[in-house]
């Protein structure tokens, strides 16, 4: 008899604004329904997400609202770039196919 083992779903939402703060903050995390909600709101608003287990679960001890402590940039900033590539390739595309369209 197999028993399958429900893992409960977890999501933080991160947000840098230089102007604003010196780190990443956290800024909503959740688990079940609010991750689910967390993960439904970054779809619609077309944001990247990025599954890693191990990030999650050092971003979950902090509070909302509170800065990434430095030993933690490293991670989040590979994050953070990883976005910044998908958001270039999505530009691109969308560039890519008005411009199609013109001609």
């Amino acid at each position: 008899m197999t028993e399958e083992k429900h893992i409960r779903k977890e999501a933080i939402a991160l947000s840098y604004k230089p102007q604003a703060f010196d780190a990443p903050k956290v800024i909503a995390k959740g688990k079940g329904q609010i991750a689910e909600n967390i993960l439904a709101k970054a779809q619609e608003h077309h944001i990247p997400v990025q599954e890693d287990p191990s990030l999650l679960e050092l971003l979950g001890q902090l509070e909302i609202d509170e800065a990434i402590p430095t030993e933690l940039y490293a991670a989040v900033s590979e994050v953070f770039a990883y976005i910044y590539q998908v958001d270039r390739r999505h530009e691109l595309i969308k560039s890519n196919t008005k411009h199609s369209e013109k001609l």
